[in-house]
């Protein structure tokens, strides 16, 4: 497990520079928890940022990348995708709030309790880590359709073949899914009339 902590108290208003890397373990490991197993980690990831304080409050601010293995939504080719991401993160002193259960598994796991919009948490204690924030950082850089390239032509509709590694199908007229249908309409119109 990498060691993505940050030690509060040495802490100025003036940034300090923090770079982690970790290897593509720490997200097949994290998948195995939970997280979406189809996505594979294909090179480090690389977390880069500045922390600073702004009187009690902690502000993070960096960027990351890092290379996976996706499944193409169009034509199921596995390909590498590219991550950059920038991310802001606001954690000020958890004081006398209450955090839901949630909340107080991160508190006691890592020190920081996220919030519902990922740019601000509390924190309790003199360190805090961000393995929880890096994942979902990841997990929210990832594409909600990926495509192996913008003009992936996908799959052919009537044999299921990758139109790019071409298929037999192109010169057939293929028929309307819906023509099953048209056919049983009409023998129904013709029951009603005869």
């Amino acid at each position: 497990m990498p060691d993505f902590r940050i030690q509060i108290e040495r802490l100025t208003d003036r940034p300090e520079r923090f770079d982690f890397e970790v290897a593509a373990e720490w997200w097949t490991a994290r998948a195995e928890d939970g997280e979406d197993d189809s996505v594979r980690a294909e090179a480090p990831f690389r977390f880069a940022l500045d922390a600073s304080r702004v009187s009690e409050d902690v502000v993070i601010e960096g960027d990351f990348g890092g290379s996976v293995g996706l499944e193409c939504s169009r034509c199921g080719k596995r390909y590498p995708h590219m991550l950059r991401e920038p991310y802001r993160l606001v954690l000020e002193p958890l004081g006398g709030r209450a955090p839901d259960p949630e909340g107080e598994q991160g508190l006691a796991e890592n020190g920081v309790c996220l919030g519902e919009d990922l740019e601000v948490g509390s924190y309790r204690g003199a360190v805090v880590g961000l393995d929880d924030f890096f994942g979902e950082v990841i997990a929210l850089a990832m594409p909600l359709q990926p495509l192996c390239a913008e003009d992936c032509p996908g799959l052919c509709a009537h044999c299921g073949a990758r139109q790019d590694a071409g298929c037999a199908c192109e010169d057939e007229k293929v028929e309307s899914p819906f023509s099953a249908l048209a056919g049983l309409k009409a023998q129904l119109e013709a029951k009603e009339q005869g």
